[in-house]
C-alpha cells in the first residue's frame, strides 16, 4: 500500500480522494509541515503532495528541500494560478506536478510513479553505502578520510579478490602492516592466518630457516623439525616487512619460490607448495636499491606487481584530529584516567607539527599525554617540547606578535622563506628539507609574502 499524505489546509481533500483512490493507496492530510517531517522520519509516508495553498513561496522550496532530504517525493498540486510556482518548483527537486482540482487517474498515475522512482532511489543509495562500506570494512584500524587515505581504501578494494603480489611502501610507522591486515581481512582468507615477518629483525644466518622451515638435523642446533613462515600462513596471508634487507642470497631464494610457488624446508627435497598469499612492505626506495645492484631487478618486478603507497601524516595532516581522539580514547581507557578531551591550542600543536615518526610518534605523543596530565583535558604542557616549536633558530627578536598563535605562525612563515631562499626559491627542494608537503609550504607562505621568490625549474 502507497502511504500518500496530503499537505493541504483544505480539510475536504480526503473526503474527496480517500474513497476514490482504492485499496491501493492510504490517504492521509495535514496541514503542518512540521508535524509531516515527523511522519516522514517515522517512514510513515511514501509520496507527499503538496498543494501550493499552504505556506509562502519559500516555506514551499525549503520543504521540497527536506523532502529530497529525506528522499521522500514531493509531487506538486496547483490551480492556474499557481502553475509558474509549481513548474519552478519541480526544477528544483519536486518529482512532478498537476492541476487543481486534481484529475484521479492523474494523479494515480503520477503517485505510482513517483513512489517507484523513490524506492528504485532508496536501493541505489543502500546499494552505494553497501559498496561503501565494503571498500573500508577490514580497514577499521586505518584512521581517517582525507582524500588521500580514501585513494587507500580504493586500492586496498581493488587488490583484495586478486592472488596478486602487492608492494606497501611508505616511511616508517604509516601503518604499512595495517594495510596488509586490511587487504587479509577484505579477503577471502581472512578466516586463515596473518603471518607477520620483519626480514630486518632476523639475521642473515637464520633468515632461510624462519622462512621455509628445517628438518632435524638440517644444522648444528636443529633438534628437531620446524615450519618456516611460509608454511605457518597456509592458505592465510603472509607479510614479509622490509624486504629491502633480505641479503642477494635470500633474494635469489625467495624469487625462486615466487616464480615456482613451491618451497621445501632445510634438510630435505620434500616439494611444499605455497599456498599463502604473499604482501611486501618496506620503507626504502627499492627502484634506487636496484640501481644502486643492491636489491634483484627481477626480484621487483616480481613483488612490485601492485603497489601501494602508506601516505606519510604530514600529507593528510586533517586527519590528525580524528587519529588523535582515537589514540586519546584508547589509552585513557588502557591506564583507567579521565582524559576526555584535547584543548584546542594543543590540538592546533599536533595538526601544525611535521610529524617525521607519522601516526606512531603521534600515538606515543598522545600516549605520554595522557600520562602527564591531571586534568581531563590535554593542554599543550603536556606536549613535548619539540611539539611547541622552540626558538631552534634565533628568531625570537623578529617575532613582534603578542598570542602564542601569532608567534607560532610567524616561525613557520619565517622558517619556509628561510628554506626557500636556501634552496635559490625552488619550493620543491625547500619542503622536502623541512619534510612538509610543498602544499602546505605554499599555504604557509602566500598569504604572508607580498612577492613570492620566482620558482627554479
Amino acid at each position: 500500500m502507497i502511504r500518500l499524505l496530503l499537505y493541504s489546509q483544505d480539510q475536504n481533500l480526503p473526503l474527496m480522494l480517500g474513497p476514490t483512490m482504492g485499496g491501493e493507496f492510504e490517504v492521509t492530510l495535514d496541514s503542518s509541515a512540521e508535524r509531516i517531517k515527523e511522519l516522514v522520519r517515522n517512514q510513515r509516508c511514501h509520496v507527499v503532495v503538496l498543494d501550493l495553498d499552504s505556506g509562502s513561496p519559500d516555506q514551499h522550496r525549503d520543504f521540497v528541500e527536506d523532502m529530497r532530504s529525506a528522499r521522500v517525493p514531493v509531487v506538486v498540486m496547483a490551480d492556474d494560478d499557481h502553475c509558474e510556482a509549481a513548474t519552478d518548483l519541480v526544477q528544483r527537486g519536486a518529482y512532478d506536478y498537476f492541476r487543481k482540482p486534481p484529475c484521479l487517474a492523474e494523479l494515480k498515475i503520477v503517485a505510482r510513479r513517483a513512489f517507484e522512482h523513490s524506492r528504485i532511489g532508496r536501493d541505489l543509495y543502500n546499494l552505494s553505502q553497501q559498496l561503501r562500506t565494503t571498500a573500508t570494512q577490514g580497514c577499521d584500524q586505518l584512521i581517517g578520510s582525507s582524500a588521500r587515505l580514501q585513494h587507500v581504501y580504493d586500492l586496498i578494494r581493488r587488490v583484495t579478490a586478486l592472488n596478486a603480489f602487492v608492494l606497501i611502501t611508505g616511511e616508517t610507522g604509516t601503518g604499512k602492516e595495517l594495510i596488509a591486515r586490511a587487504i587479509h581481512n577484505l579477503s577471502d582468507r581472512q578466516s586463515c592466518p596473518f603471518v607477520a615477518v620483519s626480514c630486518g629483525a632476523i639475521p642473515e644466518t637464520l633468515i632461510e630457516a624462519e622462512l621455509f622451515g628445517y628438518e632435524k638435523g638440517a644444522f648444528t642446533g636443529a633438534v628437531g623439525s620446524r615450519k618456516g613462515y611460509l608454511e605457518q600462513a597456509g592458505q592465510g596471508t603472509l607479510l614479509l616487512d622490509e624486504i629491502g634487507e633480505l641479503s642477494p642470497h635470500t633474494q635469489v631464494k625467495l624469487l625462486r619460490v615466487l616464480q615456482e610457488r613451491h618451497f621445501s624446508r632445510l634438510g630435505t627435497s620434500a616439494i611444499i607448495p605455497l599456498q599463502a598469499r604473499v604482501l611486501f612492505s618496506t620503507h626504502r626506495n627499492l627502484g634506487k636499491m636496484v640501481e644502486e645492484g643492491r636489491f634483484r631487478l627481477d626480484l621487483y618486478y616480481r613483488v612490485n606487481v601492485m603497489g601501494i603507497k602508506a601516505p606519510s601524516l604530514r600529507d593528510h595532516s586533517e586527519d590528525i584530529p580524528m587519529l588523535a581522539r582515537y589514540f586519546l580514547k584508547k589509552y585513557s581507557e588502557l591506564y583507567r584516567k579521565p582524559v576526555s578531551s584535547i584543548a584546542p591550542p594543543a590540538m592546533a600543536l599536533l595538526v601544525d607539527y611535521v610529524w617525521p615518526g607519522n601516526v606512531r610518534e603521534l600515538e606515543n605523543v598522545i600516549q605520554k599525554a595522557i600520562i602527564l596530565t591531571d586534568d581531563d583535558t590535554v593542554g599543550p604542557q603536556q606536549l613535548p617540547d619539540d611539539l611547541q616549536q622552540p626558538d631552534l633558530l634565533g628568531l625570537g627578536d623578529s617575532l613582534t606578535a603578542t598570542s602564542f598563535e601569532d608567534q607560532l605562525r610567524d616561525y613557520k612563515v619565517k622558517l619556509a622563506q628561510r628554506a626557500v631562499a636556501e634552496c635559490n626559491g625552488n619550493k620543491t627542494l625547500a619542503a622536502r628539507s623541512l619534510h612538509i608537503s610543498r602544499t602546505y609550504l605554499h599555504r604557509l607562505i602566500k598569504d604572508f609574502i607580498e612577492e613570492e621568490t620566482p620558482e627554479v625549474a
